[in-house]
């Protein structure tokens, strides 16, 4: 779920970089205003890691295929980090296998940014939920909500980038179907977040709502 070169007009592409430039400022303030700012890095590198790999399996799921996307994991794990950890993944992502683009990196990273900020700010709940059901609940929405927001956003963006000179009709219909097919991925990285959350919670409940 990358949006690849070529397919957005450049005033579009252009407002990607600007957004995506301002997260990733304000995510760079807050890291350098914690206390040891170096030490989420490990952890960032071994998520950043996992969100490459994993983005680069497809799972067919008629009539299109699915990868996934783990922003709602990166959030809940990574905090600030997770905008510049996805961006890192993503720009290797478009460099090494042509997965997404480098013009549209800053839409893409926006895409995905987005939502793994939302899972964070979800995720810093977590300290005040204790009954272990309404935790995985809450988990379990924050990694099926990050998936749901993603290709909301995805739509959006290619909805209002349509060349004019496609059908319209068609292209609205493809990308309905594309969204469609993302249903039972969200249910599953809901079902993961819940699970690397719950185990936390009772190993290394400090790691969740990282700062």
């Amino acid at each position: 779920m990358h949006v690849p070169d070529g397919i957005l007009p450049l005033g579009m592409t252009l407002g990607g970089w600007a957004v995506a430039a301002g997260l990733t400022a304000v995510c760079l303030n807050r890291i350098a205003a914690q206390p040891d700012p170096r030490e989420g890095l490990p952890r960032a590198s071994m998520m950043t890691a996992a969100f490459f790999a994993a983005s680069l399996i497809h799972i067919p799921v008629p009539p299109s295929s699915v990868h996934l996307i783990l922003s709602g994991l990166m959030g809940a794990m990574l905090g600030w980090y997770a905008v510049p950890a996805i961006l890192i993944g993503l720009a290797l992502q478009a460099v090494m296998f042509g997965h997404g683009g480098l013009t549209t990196l800053g839409v893409n990273g926006v895409i995905l940014g987005l939502p793994a900020l939302g899972a964070f700010a979800l995720t810093r709940g977590l300290g005040h939920v204790t009954h272990p059901v309404a935790a995985a609940l809450v988990s379990f929405a924050t990694g099926a909500g990050a998936v749901a927001l993603a290709v909301t956003l995805f739509a959006m963006v290619l909805l209002a980038g349509l060349p004019a000179h496609l059908d319209a009709g068609a292209e609205r219909a493809a990308i309905m179907a594309l969204a469609l097919a993302h249903l039972p991925l969200a249910c599953a990285e809901g079902l993961i977040v819940a699970a690397v959350l719950g185990f936390l919670r009772r190993t290394n409940p400090e790691m969740i709502g990282a700062r």
